[in-house]
């Protein structure tokens, strides 16, 4: 069983993809188009929703989010298109912004598990998420953005403004490596229940 990486037209995307396959994470990456029938039939373990210039360019993405009963893990592009699905709010930031910055954590609750009070990450802020949706818990922010990162309290969904899959993101690889942690014990959980 695969983690599908859903391609949104972002430069990083074939980088999460060789990410996940460095990191002997079985993954396939495939495009925002896909049918939503075509993603069922795949079973994936989880969903990474990688990042994209833009929501009109998005395709299914938000589509998947709303549907699947899987684990999803949103980067940039991705973590806001979580948050429109729920009902929370996207605007441009207030201080635009492509560089290495630090975060916050404020719960390392599954994918943000082991990295303490702090990280310096690679982010991009030209669009974010400005209220982060209802039944979101907020796990880390920064002086530039107050949503760096976020989970649904029920469902394993999961937002990051920031890419993991750059070198310049300390210990990137060990939120994918958590992410596919709580993949693999959600689909445990469901066979048990």
């Amino acid at each position: 069983m695969k983690i599908l990486v859903i391609n949104n037209h972002g430069q990083y995307n074939h980088r999460i993809y060789r990410s996940l396959h460095y990191l002997k994470i079985p993954s396939e990456i495939i495009p925002n188009t896909t049918s939503l029938e075509d993603v069922k039939e795949k079973d994936p373990l989880g969903l990474i929703l990688g990042g994209g210039p833009s929501t009109e360019r998005a395709g299914n993405s938000i589509k998947y989010v709303e549907e699947l009963d899987i684990p999803i893990l949103g980067i940039c592009l991705g973590h806001q298109l979580i948050a429109k699905a729920f009902g929370g709010e996207i605007d441009a930031a207030g201080i635009e912004s492509y560089a290495q910055i630090k975060i916050n954590i404020l719960d390392e609750n599954d994918i943000l598990k082991g990295f303490g009070k702090t990280a310096d990450v690679w982010a991009s802020h030209k669009d974010e998420v400005t209220k982060s949706p209802e039944n979101f818990k907020i796990l880390a922010t920064s002086l530039l953005c107050d949503v760096e990162a976020m989970k649904h309290e029920n469902k394993p969904i999961y937002g990051i403004q920031f890419h993991p899959e750059v070198h310049h993101t300390e210990n990137g690889g060990k939120i994918f490596e958590n992410f596919y942690e709580t993949c693999k014990n959600y689909r445990v959980k469901k066979s048990l229940s």
